[in-house]
């Protein structure tokens, strides 16, 4: 994918700590939107790692995990920044001049063959070479290439080896006398003169590397065997001397005036918020821009920052801001698609909002296939099918509907499964938790959320194996104490769901944890953890008696 492609996508993500249906219906609706639109610019993503279960269901479906993306903030690859082309770093000042004059630029990156940035120049720094410099020696000390010479001055070399570079030596006008020229003239000297044939022999007995010949004057057949002989370049430029000489500093190598220290440069990956005030304190108004393997792609300035473009984003399976992927109010949220209680969310303007009061997101995307008249391909409806027996734990839960067993049924029959057996499997892969570190299982399924000012955390396990829960729990119990401190929240519960038995052992930490849990399940002394029996659901029974508590206690 090039980077036009990504500034060019929408993103679709659901919450973090992804369950089945925040990737699934992720994958599932941008499919739908790309069928609606006939493009291929609506991108799955997903805000947190691939749990077993989901893993599973991916790879039951042949389906490949979306995207990671952990920050929607506006990033270099979003700014239309100027895709100029990188310069050797041999080409002469002239050259270099012209090309900034014609793409109004005001600073040229200088790359390798591998498009690796060597430095850049500026235009102040192409002044200051024409400006401040007054050593006639600067032409040998730069290495200047008889090429960028001949280029600069219009000329031709009738004598001479045009891939030559001049090395050592100064560069002089002969303006006075054979007698005295003789005076000031050394070895490997570069001689600018007219058409005198005397001032011409002279400079070639001296033994000066090179005559440059003004005016377009012919070159006599005898200076130039003597020049031949004496290994003496000649370079025939239509310029009077005084203009060849204003011209030939011009021909030096950029790379001899270039910076090559303390190069800011960004890649596409850099956020404009963080390189916004680099770019103020640097000298500098453009910057070399880097693909993620360090290959030079353009240019940016801090003109180009304000015509950043904000990624626009799909939200999937939640509404809310603590669940959302880092930047989201940097981004331009086009749709929310959910069936979760309203969490809060501001737009700066109107946006397509479908919620639903669902036992799962991907039954409204099922709903929305149906009513554009679009086609769900069976790795599709194996995907949609699986978030629905996930997130109503085989129609067991009190979130579901008729509307989603329906869906469901209608989906099994597409993908070619059977729901009982299918699901059986998929749960088995979810809670095979054999060989996984108390952190991994606790953050497999965990969400925050906040009732009035006081924020708390809720993670779950789901299994159809009692055994299994029975034997992490101590190790939840021993991890909470951790969690809570690195979460910074109020409160820490954790749900041991058996899906069979249709109950929940519900853990808690926090100061005010167990209270609220007696207040709002109406139990008495609980130990570490409660049985509530027929409670499965975290979004439907756990998290609005909670939520009422503190309210409650709020308002007391």
């Amino acid at each position: 994918m090039t980077e036009e492609d990504l500034t060019k996508s929408v993103y679709v993500v659901g919450h973090r700590n992804p369950d089945t249906d925040s990737i699934c219906s992720a994958i599932a609706y941008a499919n739908l939107k790309n069928k609606m639109t006939n493009s291929s610019i609506y991108r799955p993503k997903r805000a947190g790692g691939v749990n077993p279960e989901t893993e599973f269901v991916l790879n039951y479906f042949k389906v490949p995990k979306p995207a990671y993306v952990t920050d929607v903030r506006t990033q270099v690859r979003d700014v239309e920044f100027r895709r100029t082309e990188g310069v050797d770093g041999s080409i002469s000042l002239k050259k270099a001049w012209e090309s900034m004059r014609s793409i109004q630029a005001h600073t040229l990156p200088i790359i390798n063959k591998e498009k690796e940035i060597l430095g850049v120049i500026t235009i102040g720094d192409i002044a200051k070479s024409y400006m401040e410099v007054y050593d006639n020696k600067i032409i040998s000390a730069a290495n200047t290439p008889y090429t960028n010479i001949i280029e600069t001055l219009d000329g031709e070399m009738p004598v001479g080896d045009l891939t030559a570079t001049v090395s050592e030596g100064k560069v002089l006008i002969a303006a006075a006398n054979p007698d005295l020229m003789e005076s000031y003239i050394e070895e490997k000297d570069i001689v600018i003169l007219g058409n005198r044939y005397e001032s011409q022999l002279c400079a070639i007995e001296m033994g000066a590397q090179c005559i440059i010949v003004c005016d377009g004057a012919t070159v006599s057949y005898t200076i130039s065997k003597m020049a031949e002989s004496k290994g003496c370049a000649i370079i025939k430029t239509p310029y009077d001397t005084y203009t060849a000489a204003r011209l030939i500093n011009q021909s030096m190598p950029i790379q001899f005036f270039m910076c090559k220290n303390g190069i800011i440069m960004f890649t596409v990956a850099d956020f404009i918020e963080e390189i916004r005030e680099i770019m103020t304190k640097n000298r500098f108004r453009d910057f070399p821009v880097l693909d993620l393997d360090g290959k030079y792609l353009g240019m940016i300035s801090r003109r180009d920052l304000l015509d950043a473009k904000k990624k626009k984003l799909i939200l999937v399976d939640h509404n809310e801001r603590s669940q959302a992927v880092d930047g989201i109010e940097d981004t331009e949220l086009q749709e929310i698609i959910d069936h979760h209680r309203l969490g809060g969310l501001q737009t700066m303007s109107p946006i397509f909002f479908r919620n639903q009061p669902l036992g799962c997101t991907a039954t409204i995307v099922y709903q929305m296939f149906i009513e554009n008249e679009i086609e769900i391909e069976p790795h599709i409806a194996g995907l949609l099918c699986s978030a629905i027996i996930s997130d109503t734990l085989v129609y067991r839960s009190p979130t579901c509907t008729s509307v989603d067993k329906e869906a469901a049924e209608a989906l099994a029959k597409i993908a070619g499964i059977e729901v009982e057996a299918y699901a059986r499997e998929m749960f088995a892969a979810g809670s095979n938790l054999r060989g996984k570190s108390p952190e991994e299982i606790f953050y497999q399924d965990f969400k925050k959320f906040t009732a009035g000012d006081v924020t708390f955390a809720v993670g779950q396990i789901s299994s159809m194996n009692k055994e299994e829960l029975e034997g992490i729990k101590e190790k939840l119990l021993s991890y909470m104490d951790k969690s809570f401190e690195s979460q910074g929240v109020s409160m820490i519960f954790f749900m041991l769901t058996d899906i069979m038995e249709e109950s929940t052992d519900l853990l808690y930490y926090g100061e005010k944890a167990e209270e609220t849990v007696m207040q709002a399940f109406h139990v008495e002394n609980p130990e570490e953890g409660v049985i509530l029996a027929g409670v499965v659901s975290r979004k439907k029974q756990l998290i609005p008696a909670l939520m009422l508590t503190l309210q409650q206690d709020a308002e007391a």
